[in-house]
């Protein structure tokens, strides 16, 4: 699941910021995760198709849509209504796979390259970890609340906050071209919100904590881990037993016993093959964040988010019937002006 430039979302049920992956130059070449006896021209055909923008970006693209669209389909179409719960399996699914991905194969050779001392875990990763934990739970929360396109609209206002974070912390100096974004994309985001025909003010005020959460987080990374080279896989290699272990401890507190009960009910439960798959799905997406950094330049990947983005929108009207009025579609067009014009020049 970034810089003065965005976020990364391992996406983190974990999506990953397009704009944070731009900025991550990997030391070399992400190769096939999985080696097979092959010949030397189909090694490189593989290798060549994963370096091919044309082939990971769609792969990335459905895997993020989905991965939302999935959580949703469980949330409020199955009715298991238990976010923490489903986050903590998500990051319990994804400790177990990283290692596993670790031993058999190169995709986590970064693990190498970052020096983990006790001193780092409990200073830095351990923070950023909570504020990761804490965003995964409020924005799944959110999807009890508010359907899938208006949580879309107000993740759009995640580079303000990571602005108005820097600018208190004086990471960054203010000036007319950002401040110029600010109130395009808060503008936006705004009317958007004014236009949102089932309007929950609870549901509002989880997701604003959630981007606050995300943005914390970001800038956080940006303090203490500057100089720590981290693709998407190696950090939830990190990051996800600690937030795992975090959730387990709110579990009792937010949904005690309750998850469990409706898992081993028949009529409540999700069921086994819905919890791997979903999880799988959250999964692959990290791996596919991987070769879609060396895939593509920071432009494409923000242009590829953008579309990610209307395509949730659109795909939750057609398939979940969320309904959106003609002044979101005008706030939040405005808002993504603001929005790319921020990731692509907005912060040089």
């Amino acid at each position: 699941m970034s810089n003065s430039n965005g976020s990364a979302r391992p996406s983190h049920s974990e999506e990953i910021d397009l704009s944070r992956v731009s900025d991550f130059k990997p030391s070399h070449s992400p190769t096939s995760p999985l080696p097979t006896p092959t010949t030397h021209s189909a090694r490189a055909t593989s290798s060549s198709l994963a370096k091919n923008p044309a082939f990971i970006i769609p792969i990335w693209i459905s895997l993020s849509a989905s991965v939302i669209m999935y959580n949703n389909y469980i949330y409020n179409t199955l009715e298991f209504k238990y976010p923490v719960f489903l986050v903590t399996w998500h990051l319990v699914f994804a400790s177990i796979g990283t290692r596993i991905l670790r031993r058999t194969t190169n995709l986590l050779n970064g693990v190498d390259n970052v020096s983990m001392t006790k001193d780092l875990f409990m200073k830095r990763i351990l923070p950023i970890g909570a504020l990761f934990s804490g965003s995964l739970v409020l924005s799944n929360t959110a999807y009890l609340y508010l359907g899938v396109a208006f949580i879309q609209m107000l993740k759009a206002f995640t580079p303000v906050a990571i602005l108005l974070i820097s600018f208190a912390w004086k990471l960054q100096e203010p000036s007319k071209r950002l401040a110029v974004i600010v109130f395009t994309i808060s503008g936006g985001v705004c009317l958007a919100s004014y236009g949102e025909a089932h309007f929950d003010h609870f549901g509002f005020i989880v997701q604003a904590m959630a981007v606050a959460f995300e943005a914390s987080r970001l800038v956080l990374i940006q303090v203490l881990l500057q100089g720590v080279k981290m693709d998407p896989l190696v950090s939830l290699h990190y990051y996800a037993p600690v937030c795992a272990l975090l959730n387990l401890c709110l579990i009792p507190l937010k949904e005690g016993f309750e998850p469990f009960y409706a898992l081993m009910d028949a009529v409540r439960s999700p069921g086994l093959l819905v919890l791997l798959s979903n999880a799988s799905v959250a999964f692959l997406l990290n791996v596919a964040a991987v070769f879609l950094i060396g895939a593509a330049g920071g432009l494409v990947l923000t242009l590829a988010g953008v579309f990610k983005d209307i395509l949730l929108i659109t795909g939750s009207v057609l398939i979940f019937g969320d309904k959106i009025t003609f002044i979101q579609i005008v706030g939040y067009s405005i808002a993504l002006v603001g929005l790319v014009t921020f990731k692509t020049a907005g912060a040089k």
